[in-house]
């Protein structure tokens, strides 16, 4: 028998308690001391993710975006940090902002779904595209009850990024120098306008297209190089002066802001490593503030659009409007040009052909057979 197993007996045996009690009470402080260790422990290693957005300090979008990310520490109970930066601030530009959340350098980004249509060409399927649905609620709809969003993600894990929810932002519109009445006054114009898909529809109306940076759009109004320009919303456009080098704001019908833009998608993507590393409490947790501040940077940027056209109204511009037979004709128009970004890859077919059977479907009514037949499909 060796000196332990004495000592064992000792303090097993009622000869000697107040030794005992002395040893029950070292033990429940030690054990203590260590819960207040590991609690300390804890409350250091809380998740922190740097998420950059397009957004540039200063904006309404960015605001927006930086008091969200900062009210994720409280709403988590500590457990989970989103440190927000502008655009630019970490990543130079959308590709290696795109590089660097795959890499891990940044946790996740908050971008326009529309700047991977040359690296995911789905993501053109994934904001909206001329003539296509032009209700945000309709959006929703596909995301969150017809699997959109679950396939999206497949799409997104392929690239080693998940696919977190989309955020709504707002409409494009179109500011020119002449009135613009009908599809038809757009033949000669020379128009500013996003590449891709959009600058396809619009030459099939005889449009001159030209890409430029949004910090280039007005001095090339000014300047008259362009005679129309597209861009974001009101609100955005008229902190960019863009009244006092045009005079005209175009619309669609009656509560359609744009038909060739209308619903301008953003979202919260994040690196797929970091998303499977969160503890799923905290993974459900993002995905419902992400739906939250999806409704909150609406609404907010619909006020201040309304506060705008009050704005651009008092500066003299005037609002011209197509006619729902204009946006028939237009999405007739798209309609091919739908097909050849759909055929582009399997993923962006799948996309593709969920919306398709939504704006089929009698609930929306946007497209027929005929209008199929008539685009040779």
């Amino acid at each position: 028998m060796n000196i332990n197993d004495n000592n064992d007996k000792h303090c097993d045996s009622d000869a000697n308690p107040p030794r005992r009690s002395f040893l029950k009470k070292l033990a429940v402080g030690a054990a203590l001391a260590g819960a207040l260790t590991l609690g300390a422990g804890q409350a250091q290693a809380a998740t922190t993710w740097k998420i950059q957005s397009v957004w540039d300090a200063g904006t309404v979008g960015y605001d927006l975006f930086e008091e969200w990310c900062n009210s994720i520490e409280e709403k988590s109970g500590g457990e989970l940090i989103f440190r927000p930066y502008p655009a630019k601030a970490v990543a130079a530009d959308n590709n290696a902002l795109f590089d660097a959340v795959r890499n891990g350098v940044l946790q996740g980004m908050n971008p326009f779904t529309l700047y991977w249509s040359g690296k995911i060409p789905a993501s053109v399927f994934l904001s909206s595209y001329p003539a296509g649905p032009d209700q945000p609620h309709q959006w929703d709809t596909m995301f969150y009850s017809l699997g959109m969003l679950e396939k999206t993600r497949e799409i997104y894990k392929k690239y080693g990024l998940f696919y977190v929810g989309p955020i709504q932002h707002d409409a494009n519109i179109i500011h020119s120098k002449k009135p613009v009445n009908s599809l038809a006054d757009l033949k000669g114009m020379k128009m500013r306008v996003p590449g891709g898909m959009v600058a396809e529809v619009f030459q099939q109306f005889g449009v001159s297209t030209v890409s430029l940076p949004g910090s280039d759009i007005f001095p090339a109004l000014e300047k008259g190089t362009i005679d129309a320009a597209d861009y974001v919303g009101p609100a955005v456009n008229y902190e960019l002066g863009f009244s006092q080098v045009t005079d005209y704001i175009l619309f669609g019908p009656p509560g359609v802001m744009s038909i060739y833009q209308p619903v301008d998608l953003m979202d919260l993507t994040v690196n797929l490593r970091a998303w499977n590393a969160l503890d799923p409490k905290l993974q459900q947790l993002v995905e419902e503030e992400v739906r939250n501040y999806s409704q909150k940077h609406y609404l907010t940027i619909q006020k201040r659009n309304i506060e705008a056209m009050e704005k651009f109204k008092a500066d003299g511009d005037t609002v011209t409007r197509l006619s729902q037979q204009d946006l028939q004709e237009f999405r007739r128009a798209a309609i091919p040009i739908w097909y050849n970004w759909a055929n582009k890859n399997e993923d962006a077919k799948a996309i593709f052909d969920m919306q398709l059977e939504y704006m089929m479907n009698d609930t929306v009514g946007y497209v027929t057979e005929e209008d199929l037949k008539a685009a040779g499909k």
